[in-house]
Parts: structure tokens; sequence; C-alpha cells
């Protein structure tokens, strides 16, 4: 959780050209437009199975948390008005960004934890088990983030 948070922070705080933020902001808006709970369900695990690959899933966290943090800096550049916001509590204080943090950091301590346990040579068959039963909480996880996520866009679009 500390490793995908720092990175965020990190991406967060990046100085972001005006043309970088404008290309971010315009790609991202074309991808999302008409975007529903599963396409945000398919966009995050998309993002998190590569995390549980063993080695190389912590940095892909790291860089994933980079991106996101990055993604808010240019949105920050567009729309200076939301400066006032502290990066970290978007991510901690909206009910899906919490859920998909854990989420990814189950996906990002497993890799950890296999190339761990295969240095510690723990038998590599107990560790099938436990990943795919991760592998299934974090999908399930996402799952109900990705809705809830949609839910509360709409709910705000109503209001509006």
């Amino acid at each position: 959780m500390a490793v995908y948070s720092i990175s965020f922070q990190i991406g967060a705080t990046s100085e972001v050209s005006m043309q970088e933020a404008n290309a971010f902001v315009q790609g991202f808006l074309s991808s999302t437009q008409d975007i529903d709970g599963w396409g945000i369900f398919v966009n995050n695990i998309s993002a998190s199975l590569p995390m549980f690959v063993p080695g190389v899933g912590v940095g892909l966290g790291a860089y994933s948390g980079w991106s996101t943090g990055f993604g808010f800096a240019a949105i920050i550049t567009m729309a200076p008005g939301l400066a006032e916001i502290e990066p970290l509590s978007i991510l901690y204080s909206s009910p899906y960004g919490a859920i998909e943090l854990v989420a990814y950091s189950i996906a990002m301590s497993r890799s950890f934890l296999v190339v761990y346990s295969l240095v510690k040579k723990v038998n590599p068959k107990s560790l099938i088990k436990i990943s795919l039963i991760e592998i299934g909480i974090v999908v399930a996880l996402l799952g109900i983030a990705g809705y809830l996520e949609e839910y509360l866009i709409a709910l705000e679009q109503a209001s509006m």
C-alpha cells in the first residue's frame, strides 16, 4: 500500500506542461466517454493482474501508481482550481479508490511474497493455491469498485 501511495504522490506532484496535460486530458476523456462499470472493471483488471507477476509486479504497481498520480497532476494543470485538493485524499477518501488501493496492494504484495518464498525454498505448489485465492479476491474487489464508481458518477451527474 505504501509503495503504491508513494508512487501516486510522486506522480501527482510532477510538473506537467500544458501540452502534456491537454494531451492526457483529451485522451482520458475520449477513452472514458460512455464507460460503464464493466469498462472500469476491465481497465482496473488489466492494470492489476500483471502486478501478480513474481518480481516485476511491485515495479508494475509502482508505475501504475505513478501514472495515475501523473494523470491527477495533468488534470490539476488544466483545472488549477483543483490544486487545493491533496492528491492522496482522492485515493483514500473515495470508496472505490480505497477498494482499488487494497486490490492493487494485494497483487503487489503477492508478487513480492512469491519471490521471497522461492528464495526461502518454499514449495511452489503451496504458493499456487493462495495466489489463486488472492487473484479471486482482487477480481471481486475490482468488480465491486468498478460498479460502485459507475454508480457514484451517475449519481453525481444526476444531481447536476
